[in-house]
């Protein structure tokens, strides 16, 4: 149906059914993502809209289509849990992406193992990531209203699954300099021997992340959650353990000549592979405590066949956004070592704010924003829309703001230290600080994407990608031409936030064409008053870093970064609470319940 005709009766085939996804978890929370600029929001296609089966017949009466109910206690017992996961996830697997740099510094060793830990998951996606979120997960849940409960259909997809990610994992192994060479600029710095040798021992994490996201469909079809979100923690856990090791053996890892018997290389290698094996490992008891039984069997389920053009727009956004990520990869090991590396920690920590406020909002609005989509209510849409962008405006602008000031701090307190040096931990806090202008439009392109999804429109976010990618391509090409070779990282962060700039302004005056007025007026004066905050915060917190002596370059950055940071955000949020911004107002509430959680109980 055409965005804006009358919704369809509620006995209608094509009608569309909710299923709730459980509050505070974000949407992309079932795969771990290595590619930091993996972008998925046609997640939300997995849980947000769903096609009704036909309703039964019945001679002149209306017999109400059937729901999908998620079991109360599962949910209440899940969500809270799911939570406190996701947080735990974040800083285990943020703490061995620094554990790393401290075992290898920021060179040609880390790039080599980041571009081949990278491979994995890109490989993953174009073979089942995107297709598994946006078409599988939904027909699980309709087949549970098969006779057999959707055993049947489970099977069929798993043994599909399973063939599909085992030819592809052994191609991909026996492709490894192939796949490698794809990231590696010839005549640049990168060692391609020692990505090879990576290569080869993480290319197997494919099956690994496929079993995992195929169990964890089955087992969130069912409504248990818990052991999908806390199975990334084990992970990052047997990560952590493994860097300990290499960090206790002795010597470094060979480059000249590359050995793949060196045991460090092993042990590091093995390791990474062997956490997410046990991560897709600790889905299978759960799932046989539900009953069901794996068994072989063959054929292409004819429901499949409904999300075919939506499968191959997913596929197309998929290996779009990867075509991006390759030329951005051989730009960087164009450039000095350690190229990779920075990129990839400083835009790990680029995407944290909005990990942490953005994922949070998009969870709490998108289904009220797919639901009212479903309706053909244009006005609640754009009201759903301009709420949540100007609510990104008030969080995220003041941060981003402040990023650019305590950057370089940022840096050095994290990442200096082992084998990485503070010039090189400060070169990382640069490439955060001079990309940090992009954190807003990286949001907003995020909800934007996500408002065509709801929409049932798969083919707008993919025609998007591919200009934000036609922009993004150039520009990188240019980096090495205009800058030097140690400034080479800089221009391509630089780049992916004007990336994200472009893409903002090109998805906003696509949702003007296709839902007519957004309230742009009430947003831009939000913007301006944003701007004017943080303004004023950046000021406080430039002249805050005056008064901090010279303690040290570690000690130094680590308290810049506290004082500088509480200052700027503590004026920017000032302000505008002064200002009496309403979209300040959620955070406000929810800061004062945890001051009076967190005072002592005058009963008792």
């Amino acid at each position: 149906m055409p965005f804006g005709a009358p919704p369809l009766a509620p006995d209608d085939p094509d009608a569309t059914v909710f299923i709730p996804r459980v509050g505070g978890v974000p949407a992309s929370s079932k795969w771990p993502v290595v590619d930091p600029d993996a972008l998925r929001p046609y997640d939300s296609l997995a849980t947000q809209m769903l096609p009704r089966l036909p309703a039964a017949e019945g001679p002149g009466r209306a017999v109400a289509p059937p729901r999908v109910e998620p079991k109360a206690p599962s949910i209440a017992k899940s969500s809270g849990q799911m939570a406190i996961a996701s947080l735990v996830s974040r800083v285990t697997g943020f703490l061995w992406k620094i554990m790393l740099v401290w075992a290898v510094g920021t060179g040609v060793e880390n790039d080599s193992f980041t571009i081949a830990n990278t491979l994995p998951n890109s490989v993953f996606e174009l073979l089942l990531g995107g297709v598994l979120s946006s078409v599988v997960m939904p027909l699980i849940v309709r087949s549970q209203d098969d006779p057999d409960g959707g055993s049947a259909y489970t099977q069929r997809m798993l043994t599909m699954g399973l063939t599909v990610l085992g030819v592809g994992t052994v191609l991909a192994v026996a492709a490894a300099p192939a796949l490698t060479s794809l990231y590696l600029e010839q005549g640049g710095h990168a060692n391609s021997g020692l990505t090879n040798a990576f290569a080869r021992l993480l290319l197997p994490e494919i099956f690994f992340y496929g079993v995992f996201a195929l169990l964890s469909a089955v087992l969130n079809a069912k409504h248990i959650f818990s052991p999908t979100a806390w199975a990334p923690v084990m992970n990052n856990v047997v990560v952590i353990v493994t860097l300990a090791l290499f960090m206790l053996m002795p010597g470094k890892i060979s480059i000249d000549p590359v050995r793949m018997s060196d045991p460090k290389l092993l042990v590091l290698g093995i390791g990474v592979t062997l956490g997410i094996a046990v991560q897709a490992g600790l889905l299978v008891p759960p799932l046989l405590r539900t009953g069901f039984r794996f068994k072989w069997r063959w054929g292409i389920d004819q429901r499949m066949k409904e999300f075919g053009g939506l499968a191959l727009w997913i596929l197309g956004y998929v290996a779009i956004s990867l075509a991006g990520l390759t030329v951005n990869t051989r730009v960087l090991t164009s450039g000095d070592p350690g190229g990779v590396t920075i990129y990839s920690n400083a835009w790990l920590l680029f995407q944290l704010p909005y990990g942490v406020i953005g994922v949070s909002l998009l969870t709490a609005i998108m289904p009220r924003l797919s639901r009212n989509a479903a309706d053909g209510d244009v006005r609640k849409v754009v009201a759903d829309l301009s709420y949540a962008s100007r609510i990104s405006t008030v969080m995220l602008v003041p941060i981003a703001a402040v990023m650019t000031v305590v950057g370089e701090s940022i840096g050095i307190a994290l990442f200096s230290g082992g084998a990485n040096s503070v010039t090189n931990a400060g070169r990382l806090g640069e490439a955060l600080a001079i990309s940090s202008f992009g954190l807003l439009p990286y949001a907003l392109v995020m909800l934007q994407l996500r408002v065509f999804y709801a929409m049932k429109d798969a083919r707008t976010p993919t025609l998007i990608m591919v200009v934000m990618t036609v922009v993004k391509v150039p520009l990188l090409y240019l980096c090495p031409v205009l800058l030097d070779a140690r400034s080479i990282v800089l221009g391509t962060m630089l780049v992916n936030s004007l990336t994200f700039v472009v893409g903002a302004i090109l998805g906003q005056v696509w949702l003007w064409v296709s839902l007519g007025h957004l309230r742009s007026r009430r947003a831009l004066g939000v913007i301006l008053f944003t701007l004017f905050a943080s303004a004023l915060g950046v000021a406080a917190a430039v002249v805050a870093g005056w008064i901090v002596p010279d303690l040290g370059g570690r000690a130094t950055a680590w308290v810049r970064l506290i004082l500088q940071g509480l200052v700027g955000l503590g004026v920017s949020f000032g302000v505008l609470a002064a200002l009496r911004i309403e979209e300040l107002a959620p955070a406000r509430k929810r800061l004062a319940r945890l001051v009076k959680r967190g005072q002592p109980s005058t009963h008792g």
